[in-house]
């Protein structure tokens, strides 16, 4: 679970790690089952500031490791600060890629702060599977 008090951040090892254990799980245990669990912040899959959010090429949340709200909504169109509509180049680049990360500014979990975030994907099928880190 995301903790306030976490000792250490996540790297971009670990994230990419993490991607490749929720497309494990996604594939073993069905996509129902494994987007269940990413949005239940299942500590297998949220761990420091780390947690998986996986998007279907439209824009559509699937699974949010943070924010079940996002769950079943259509972000497409979502821009960071700056104005970056990077979930659209998540799902321009899940279209085209089998991995591929992403720049943008997002709200760190652990410290509520805006930073700049570096997301590690990869495409299953028509989804992109997701886990980043923020730049400290």
């Amino acid at each position: 679970m995301v903790n306030a008090f976490a000792a250490e951040f996540g790297t971009a090892e670990e994230a990419q790690v993490l991607v490749k254990k929720a497309i494990a799980h996604i594939q073993s245990a069905g996509p129902e089952k494994a987007y269940a669990d990413f949005t239940a912040k299942n500590p297998e899959f949220v761990n420091k500031d780390l947690y998986v959010f996986v998007n279907d090429v439209k824009g559509n949340t699937l699974a949010h490791g943070t924010n079940e709200k996002l769950v079943g909504r259509n972000m497409i169109d979502l821009k960071d600060v700056d104005g970056k509509a990077f979930l659209n180049e998540i799902s321009e680049k899940a279209k085209t890629q089998d991995s591929f990360s992403v720049d943008y500014k997002f709200t760190d979990p652990v410290t509520k702060k805006i930073l700049p975030k570096t997301i590690f994907c990869e495409r299953l099928k028509d989804t992109a599977v997701c886990s980043g880190i923020y730049k400290r």
